[in-house]
């Protein structure tokens, strides 16, 4: 049994593997997922054939909570994956992340538990009754784990608008590295503790606050770099529970998340030319972290909707670039209209996509990718800069830090070394906005007062239902 076990746990950490590779691109993604929810099931159906559950004295009670468990936890991700809104998807993200994490936590807690009892029974260490080295990874996956969990919530809640963005404590920082050093002393007792439970409870209780300490100060433009760092560190977190357990499919898995994490994270700080260090301790998207307020800039200039579409109906080039505000006003498919009927006026179409736009990685791209957008339309920022100064309009429908030229030329801006979508090189910039105020980050765009901008003020679906119907009265 235990070989058709472990069999099968290397079969479906293959198909984790393809799936993640299938994930690389929109055109194979869906089949990724499919591939690595299939190897999932799989992996967890194999798990009721473990010894550890069917032979165990209460295997009818074991067996039956394990299935409630899946139904309640399955049946509610089905559900709130049905409902939930392309806006809200960052949001699901960050609280998925955050349960990953919280069930680590508690693996490491029963198991922990579990040792203290036995410790106490035989006087003897935590570290003696588990071994060195499975205390070791069995700590340092719940000091993981419960970061990532209560971080997350965090995240979860700035990203829904539950958790306003509020100015850094005084010696925030400081703080942090004090709890972080006591949690660390906490580990260090439990580890060499003799069935004392006090240790184990101060431990996690002082985990979950560093967590919350931890996040709170990361700033609004950081949001996509910090999820990733939580995603990685989930998968940290199972795969060294998984080592406790000696689950070779939790090993695996929470590896190839671990990695793939943490891959993704260091990507998205080096699209933002910073340190992921720099994103926990400077706080952009802060009150200490905003400037300016367009004072000094100049007057925003403002365009109607009927102009708007005359002009990139008779431009040659048009590149589209959609921030999160598009998502907001689920803009995506009036925007593809747009493209459509401006493709059939003979005008070349593009869309540019920052590797951080959005509330998380990728955010732009499924947003396109479910309006219809082909994806030799979608170019990134690299292969797409050059092409602003051929470009007659550049569309900018909901982004605000991305195309911030501040990021490129003044130095006391928080922003400041952040690579962007040089839009402003355009002959015209048009941009899509709600309002007049600063971008999620809080800092001003310098962008929206140049002399080739114009402002089309208005929700996003309906400045591009205004514009496309703009361009049909030119026909």
């Amino acid at each position: 049994m235990e070989t058709i076990i472990q069999a099968a746990y290397f079969i479906v950490a293959v198909i984790f593997i393809v799936g993640l590779k299938q994930m690389s691109s929109p055109v194979t993604a869906r089949r990724g997922i499919l591939w690595a929810g299939a190897a999932m099931v799989t992996a967890t159906l194999v798990t009721f054939l473990n010894p550890q559950i069917i032979d165990d004295n209460q295997a009818a009670t074991n067996v039956g909570l394990i299935i409630l468990a899946i139904a309640i936890g399955g049946g509610y991700a089905w559900w709130s994956g049905k409902r939930v809104a392309m806006t809200d998807m960052p949001q699901m993200i960050a609280m998925y992340n955050g349960m990953g994490g919280g069930a680590a936590a508690a693996i490491a807690a029963v198991e922990l538990l579990d040792a203290t009892s036995k410790a106490s029974n035989s006087s003897s260490t935590i570290a003696d009754v588990m071994g060195a080295d499975i205390a070791v990874l069995g700590i340092l996956g719940a000091i993981i784990g419960t970061i990532s969990f209560s971080g997350s919530i965090i995240a979860w809640a700035k990203l829904d608008g539950r958790l306003n963005r509020s100015r850094l404590l005084p010696g925030q920082h400081f703080i942090n590295a004090i709890i972080a050093i006591v949690t660390i002393g906490f580990a260090v007792s439990i580890y060499f503790s003799a069935g004392n439970l006090a240790p184990i409870v101060i431990f996690f209780s002082l985990a979950l606050v560093l967590g919350i300490f931890i996040t709170i100060p990361v700033g609004g433009a950081d949001m996509p770099v910090i999820i990733s760092l939580f995603n990685a560190l989930t998968g940290l977190a199972v795969g060294f529970e998984g080592y406790v357990l000696g689950n070779a499919a939790m090993i695996i898995a929470g590896i190839v998340v671990g990695s793939a994490g943490s891959l993704l994270t260091h990507l998205m700080a080096v699209a933002m030319n910073r340190s992921v260090a720099n994103v926990f301790f400077a706080g952009v998207g802060t009150e200490t972290g905003a400037t300016g307020d367009g004072g000094e800039q100049g007057e925003m200039k403002e365009i109607q909707a009927q102009d708007a579409g005359i002009l990139m109906a008779f431009a040659s080039q048009v590149v589209i670039i959609p921030g999160y505000g598009m998502a907001v006003a689920q803009a995506q498919h009036k925007i593809w209209e747009l493209t459509q009927l401006l493709d059939d006026k003979g005008v070349s179409i593009k869309f540019a996509i920052h590797p951080v736009a959005g509330r998380m990685p990728g955010h732009m791209n499924v947003l396109l990718a479910e309006a219809g957008v082909p994806y030799d339309m979608i170019y990134d920022m690299e292969d797409i800069n050059a092409d602003f100064q051929t470009t007659t309009v550049a569309l900018v429908i909901g982004a605000n830090d991305v195309v911030n030229p501040s990021a490129k030329s003044d130095t006391s801006s928080p922003l400041y070394g952040m690579p962007i979508l040089d839009a402003i090189d355009s002959d015209n910039v048009i941009v899509i906005k709600r309002g007049r105020g600063a971008g999620f980050s809080g800092v001003e765009n310098p962008l929206f007062f140049a002399d080739n901008t114009k402002m089309l003020f208005g929700d996003g679906q309906k400045a591009a239902s205004e514009l496309i119907q703009a361009v049909k009265e030119l026909s």
